[in-house]
């Protein structure tokens, strides 16, 4: 998506949320693969590190763990969205939308295409947390 929107019309922000709990580890790995898919598409130009976005604040210290918020988040999403996520990406990723909408730093009067990998094969593992 960095790479796709790098050169279409007005600027937009793609944010990545860490859920690995190894922001560094996965920043570079974005950043590799989007360049890469940057010159594939024929960008035209190097990605600047400012296009590349990972917010590491949602991934509750450690990999597969869902904290409070994520498990609040993923109830959120079902309830008002219909939308099935899991806790160790989606979950994640949402409560981290959610946070990011709350706190302003996406204007509630924004269009936002969260991007849903399909983590719900992973639900059944944490079928406790729900009961």
């Amino acid at each position: 998506m960095i790479a796709g929107f790098a050169d279409r019309g007005p600027e937009r922000r793609v944010i990545g949320i860490d859920a690995s709990a190894k922001p560094a580890e996965t920043r570079a790995q974005v950043a590799r693969i989007a360049r890469q898919t940057a010159a594939a598409i024929g960008v035209g130009r190097e990605l600047r590190e400012d296009e590349i976005l990972l917010d590491d604040r949602y991934h509750a210290g450690i990999y597969g763990i869902p904290d409070a918020a994520t498990l609040d988040a993923m109830r959120v999403a079902a309830r008002l969205e219909g939308m099935i996520t899991d806790p160790v990406y989606e979950g994640k990723s949402m409560a981290g939308l959610i946070d990011l909408i709350g706190r302003g730093e996406i204007d509630r009067s924004s269009n936002v295409l969260y991007a849903h990998l399909g983590g719900q094969p992973a639900i059944n593992a944490y079928a406790s947390l729900f009961r």
